[in-house]
């Protein structure tokens, strides 16, 4: 029997062996196109880097002055996406863990937010010109780009708030609803603060993704050039992804301001790399810590 079994052994060993090389080559052909790609980036754009570059504001038609409008209006919009969209996504994750029935149902609810998710974020920017801009006569404005951006945030934030209140454990329900407790007591003190870590997790990531879009605030809140900040939500706003590509195609003087777009663009990578980290640093303290 083991002389039988011996090259069936053998041959699960080569295709594994193989699987592993690939699976090593694969993943140094990643790391070297991610090496290639930082270096481009870096190597365009790292001259106009400086602290008057990220404090100060555009001049003569942003060929030269900094990109603080930019980083202002950028935080505003991403600001204001998360405050709409993440009470609005814990309680879309709540009621669909925990109160929706039938379950039939519920699949075609988590089907249509999974396809939701999968929607090309131009076609937010098109649904935000027609209702924010136009229906709600908000105009281009800060008000409108973030109502725009917190929709295509807001399938992320349900999914990962949804999986972060599965994850916590049965006993700790049945525990809660033992002591005495109602079902909505349960899930306000117990289940909610258990997940809420891992609900902050994804809010941070969704927090990335929409610093970086640029296709849903083309229509909704972005403009090309200011001199000043917005004096209020219902203004227009400079902002970082629209910025690189205004003036990489809409750029008068590409000598001047080419560089200044490549410099953009390293700004704009930092702060969601870093916001990525925060996010992976956060859930590997977090694991650490749990006792469950």
């Amino acid at each position: 029997m083991s002389e039988v079994m011996k090259p069936i052994s053998q041959m699960r060993k080569i295709k594994s062996t193989i699987g592993i090389n690939l699976l090593r080559f694969f993943i140094g052909c990643s790391i070297l196109f991610i090496a290639i790609f930082l270096f481009f980036i870096f190597s365009k754009g790292v001259k106009v880097l400086s602290l008057e570059f990220l404090i100060g504001y555009p001049e003569d038609g942003m060929t030269k002055g900094g990109i603080f409008p930019a980083i202002f209006g950028t935080f505003c919009l991403t600001l204001l996406a998360i405050v709409i969209a993440l009470p609005l996504g814990v309680l879309a994750a709540i009621f669909l863990s925990e109160y929706a029935k039938p379950e039939w149902l519920v699949k075609y609810i988590r089907l249509a937010i999974n396809t939701l998710a999968g929607v090309p974020s131009i076609v937010f920017g098109l649904f935000g010109l027609a209702v924010f801009v136009v229906a709600f006569d908000f105009g281009a404005s800060i008000l409108a780009g973030g109502f725009t951006l917190a929709v295509l945030i807001l399938p992320i934030i349900i999914n990962t708030s949804e999986e972060a209140i599965k994850a916590v454990p049965r006993d700790f329900r049945e525990a809660s609803l033992g002591l005495g407790a109602t079902k909505r007591e349960t899930i306000v003190k117990i289940v909610v603060p258990t997940a809420l870590p891992s609900i902050l997790t994804g809010a941070i990531i969704s927090v990335g993704r929409a610093a970086g879009e640029t296709a849903p605030i083309i229509f909704t809140a972005a403009t090309f050039y200011m001199i000043r900040l917005p004096s209020s939500v219902y203004d227009e706003c400079m902002a970082l992804p629209f910025h690189i590509y205004a003036l990489m195609t809409e750029g008068t003087h590409p000598e001047f301001q080419v560089p200044i777009a490549y410099g953009t663009a390293i700004v704009l990578l930092v702060l969601v790399l870093t916001i990525n980290l925060i996010a992976i640093l956060m859930r590997y303290n977090l694991r650490r810590k749990r006792k469950w």
